[in-house]
């Protein structure tokens, strides 16, 4: 059986000052080793073999300081191809270092190590690690947790505790063969069986998980630190505590302006900390965290509910048995299609903008993109073929009508050793290739044209981009994740984006910047950053569904001209196709 002693996963005030003792000065060198193994797990009655990291599901946590460097040297024991991402670390000049398979690197075989490289450079707060191949990171993940400088405070009071709680998605069935029976038929995956929380379900999925719950046990009048990590493969989620307001104090790892909410909307890739302020006197109650889905696309989605229990430390005088029961609160929780929150949530997102935390957003612009997102339906790939998509279709995704094909050796190696020829094409269309009525009755051709493709941007280019959902198969919500920047969210609207009218309305001063945006379903998001990182760097849907169905495209960032703004050599122990 798999140790999941909530001990072991939470992060105590004390455990972090422990850890971090050796951090007298700037930029410690912290090394880790990740094995990557199979274990025997079990979860719904119903044990199974997942890969995990040191045999830990989920995986261990990365603690560093803002200005370390990170080096974790991963060993793969098992059958499958590795790699790992660093999910939000902005690899400055590292890209070899960041992790998706066949655009940065490629994977670590079976029986083979790779070296992980990187500086943790003006960042703190939660960000996560995960498998970044195929669907693997379904139990693969982990967060890491970036602290402020020695001697730096938090622009909030300092907590109590801090905790991280990483929400994840659970199958039955080897998602391998999930994912690859859907692409070879055309057809939708099946959906998940469970959400976790810390790598537990909770008492919601029968007798079998009841046992496997998560409980945070808090003091009195206390102030906790929860770090949100949604790694869930295809869901975004709402999060809430019964009883219990939250304050949003960041979100991907940038410090925001703090807001009080019952509610977190928390989509995959996406981080969130959040101060929990207990109650003076200790209740006579515990209280149920529950997260259950946002979904509104028309594909049928898993509707479960996982929930951990939050409870009050016992006085140790206290001669009540433990035993003994105690009522239980349960949170209300939105709608599974409750755009309206969503879209509430999303704009009470503020970039902190302060002189220690300024938002530096491009106010001029040199590239424009126009990225329309979403499903569409490809012809069977043979006339004997009976397809499992609509009226015998294949679904597909796409950015502009590209479904991203991944290639056979690694972008950023093609690009960096000048080879691209039969690798990629630098010819992504900055805009769609025809117009329609992006959020309105769908075109009769709904086909995608696929290709590796990529769009070329010179070095300190700023870029804008406006990402405009489609409803060809249905409006849905995609969580656009990008690699190695983070962006600012300057505005979003619903129905098809108006280039005269809706950038007078761009939030210029203090954006959220964040490196993982939800785009509204049937509706647009308008983005900006600054390109100022050379190498190649994947830009997706975190909807593992959508990745692997071809919404994904990437960003070649050309050298700059002085030797601090050229990507370095690849290291020797880099993965060979």
């Amino acid at each position: 059986m798999i140790s999941h002693k909530p001990l072991v996963f939470l992060v105590t005030a004390l455990s972090l000052l422990l850890e971090l003792s050796v951090s007298k000065h700037s930029g410690v060198t912290r090394h880790y080793k990740f094995n990557i193994e199979t274990q025997n797990v079990t979860r719904l009655c119903q044990s199974k073999s997942i890969v995990t990291v040191n045999g830990q599901f989920p995986g261990p946590t990365i603690t560093a300081r803002e200005g370390d460097r990170v080096v974790i040297k991963v060993v793969n024991h098992v059958q499958y191809n590795v790699s790992i991402h660093w999910h939000g670390i902005r690899q400055l000049r590292s890209g070899w270092a960041d992790g998706p398979a066949y655009i940065t690197q490629c994977p670590i075989q079976t029986g083979q190590s790779y070296v992980y490289n990187f500086t943790i450079t003006a960042q703190r707060g939660t960000l996560f690690w995960h498998a970044h191949i195929s669907w693997l990171r379904v139990t693969l993940y982990g967060p890491i947790i970036v602290l402020p400088k020695k001697g730096v405070p938090y622009p909030f009071p300092q907590p109590y505790e801090e905790i991280p709680i990483i929400f994840g998605e659970w199958w039955k069935a080897d998602t391998e063969t999930v994912i690859n029976q859907a692409l070879q038929t055309g057809g939708a995956p099946n959906i998940s069986d469970a959400f976790t929380i810390n790598g537990l379900m909770g008492p919601f999925y029968g007798n079998c998980s009841a046992k496997d719950t998560f409980k945070l046990k808090v003091k009195p009048g206390k102030t906790y630190m929860l770090r949100l990590i949604n790694a869930a493969l295809n869901d975004e989620l709402f999060f809430s505590i019964a009883n219990h307001t939250m304050t949003v104090v960041d979100a991907d790892a940038v410090y925001v302006k703090p807001f009080k909410t019952n509610v977190i909307l928390i989509t995959p890739g996406q981080t969130t900390n959040v101060l929990l302020k207990t109650k003076k006197h200790r209740p006579n109650t515990a209280f149920l965290m529950e997260a259950r889905p946002y979904a509104t696309g028309p594909a049928s989605f898993d509707n479960s509910t996982t929930a951990g229990i939050l409870e009050y430390h016992l006085p140790s005088n206290n001669a009540t048995s433990k035993n003994t029961k105690i009522a239980l609160l349960k949170p209300s929780l939105p709608k599974f299609n409750d755009t309206i929150f969503a879209t509430k949530f999303s704009k009470k997102l503020r970039s902190l903008a302060s002189s220690k935390f300024p938002a530096l957003v491009p106010q001029k612009v040199d590239r424009r993109f126009f990225f329309t997102v979403g499903l569409g339906l490809n012809p069977c790939s043979s006339p004997n073929k009976t397809c499992q998509g609509p009226n015998n279709t294949m679904l597909t995704a796409s950015i502009n009508n590209v479904s991203f094909v991944m290639p056979n050796t690694a972008l950023l190696q093609a690009h960096y050793s000048n080879q691209s020829k039969g690798v990629y094409t630098a010819d992504f269309p900055a805009n769609p290739p025809f117009k329609f009525n992006y959020t309105g009755n769908p075109p009769s051709n709904a086909a995608a044209a696929a290709g590796t493709r990529v769009a070329v941007l010179p070095f300190n280019a700023s870029v804008e981009v406006v990402l405009q959902d489609t409803s060809i198969v249905g409006a849905e919500s995609h969580p656009l994740h990008l690699h190695g920047y983070n962006f600012f969210v300057l505005g979003q609207g619903f129905g098809n984006f108006d280039p005269n009218k809706d950038p007078a309305k761009f939030n210029l001063v203090d954006p959220v910047e964040r490196n993982t945006v939800g785009v509204p379903s049937g509706g647009w998001v308008a983005i900006r950053f600054l390109a100022d990182n050379p190498g190649v760097w994947f830009m997706h849907c975190h909807l593992e569904v959508h990745t692997s169905w071809g919404l994904k495209m990437a960003w070649v960032v050309m050298d700059g001209i002085r030797r601090n703004q050229k990507l370095p050599p690849p290291p020797k122990d880099l993965p060979k196709c």
